[in-house]
């Protein structure tokens, strides 16, 4: 039997956003992992002011956004899930690239500053050649007085903002 151009077998894992409700992405990722899928959801550590004292906490870094690894064959199973709102895709769930993946994947495992950003447009496309995040592609920006890299998630039109270093990458050709 032949397969369809740009049809995904029904049984191949694929990564996908997860739109959530309004503050359930911690919810929805450990369901996930409770029902056997993979999640990810990048964590963002920022200083929360109360009335009286900063604190440093841990918040998702794409409000409202969560991914999981799973097949076509259990959409309906993800859709089932208390907290999950839809899967992310323009006219049906669309798979999220597995570079993209890999990137926040990295994010997630070193000790530095993430920040969610606006989803720039501008800015050069850099490659990390030093430190933990070697080879890793996106686009260098500066705000204020440091240097960042911008790492994106297109589908869902969300960015993350990463502190590095200008000697740390150099221009994509």
């Amino acid at each position: 039997m032949k397969q369809e151009e740009g049809v995904i077998p029904r049984d191949e894992s694929l990564w996908y956003a997860l739109q959530t409700r309004a503050r359930h992405e911690k919810q929805v990722r450990d369901r996930l992992a409770a029902a056997g899928m993979e999640p990810l959801l990048p964590l963002s550590r920022q200083y929360r002011q109360w009335s009286d004292r900063k604190m440093l906490t841990t918040v998702p870094l794409f409000g409202g956004y969560c991914f999981a690894n799973f097949s076509v064959a259990r959409i309906r199973n993800v859709l089932q899930i208390p907290g999950v709102s839809r899967i992310v895709g323009p006219t049906k769930p669309e798979p999220i690239p597995d570079e993209e993946i890999a990137a926040f994947q990295r994010l997630s495992c070193v000790d530095r500053m993430v920040e969610p950003c606006d989803y720039l447009i501008e800015g050069a496309w850099v490659e990390v050649v030093r430190g933990p995040l070697t080879g890793l592609r996106g686009q260098f920006v500066r705000p204020n007085k440091h240097h960042g890299l911008v790492i994106r998630a297109t589908l869902i039109q969300q960015a993350a903002l990463i502190h590095i270093e200008a000697d740390e990458v150099v221009p994509m050709r």
